[in-house]
């Protein structure tokens, strides 16, 4: 099988547009369509950048019907690109999914490094940084919950956690509870005009946040 029979798997910025490559840019340009999770916000980035291919939807709902698709596609020599809605494909969302699929089917993956919230949130934190573990979204349910903590407790590194702005209070006061002498960092709207960074224990923050509502994107970190 040709070399060149791949998928891409690019990253995108995660809020400022001008945080993509030059590599990524021009490998969007090339491929003959591009899998997207949010058509709509990638389609504002590739209008951004006078992009004109077609966009394809692959997202938790479809990935399972549509994959069998794309690899027929890749299989007859079409250049594809994957993006999530925002920063690298494949964390917390379907991107593993059409990876471990392609590589199943001797179809080889490379990745466009760029922006990760993750990693974006870790650097400027102050928190730790040697040794770190990223959870993705916490469980909703309490034991679930309580468990993910307790494992964070006893690895004594950073830990990295995606967090909804409608859950942050909730997931605060359970955090007060379960580990109240942990420092904790919220990250929010990274790379935006309101990029924010608020630091203390749980009950600080509380504090801290008691008069407003804490809006956008939030990266949570915890170190025990």
């Amino acid at each position: 099988m040709s070399l060149f029979i791949m998928l891409n798997i690019v990253a995108t910025p995660i809020g400022n547009l001008k945080d993509i490559t030059y590599r990524a840019i021009e490998i969007l340009k090339e491929s003959d369509y591009i899998l997207s999770e949010d058509t709509r916000r990638t389609g504002k980035l590739l209008k951004h950048y006078e992009i004109e291919n077609k966009l394809i939807s692959y997202n938790d709902f479809n990935k399972e019907k549509k994959t069998s698709h794309i690899i027929k596609d890749l299989k007859e020599g079409k250049n594809l690109s994957l993006v999530t809605d925002a920063g690298t494909p494949g964390i917390s969302d379907p991107g593993f999914y059409i990876v471990r699929e392609c590589i199943k089917n001797n179809i080889q993956v490379t990745s466009i490094p760029g922006a990760c919230a993750a990693i974006t949130a870790i650097v400027a934190s102050g928190l730790p940084t040697d040794k770190f573990t990223f959870y993705g979204f916490l469980p909703k349910t309490s034991g679930k919950f309580e468990q993910i903590i307790n494992e964070i407790k006893e690895r004594e590194e950073t830990a990295i956690i995606y967090e909804s702005p409608h859950r942050i209070d909730k997931t605060l006061n359970r955090l007060s509870k379960l580990i109240p002498d942990a420092k904790i960092v919220i990250a929010r709207e990274l790379t935006k005009k309101f990029e924010e960074f608020i630091r203390g224990t749980p009950q600080q923050i509380i504090e801290q946040t008691k008069n407003r509502t804490i809006k956008g994107e939030i990266v949570l970190l915890i170190n025990p």
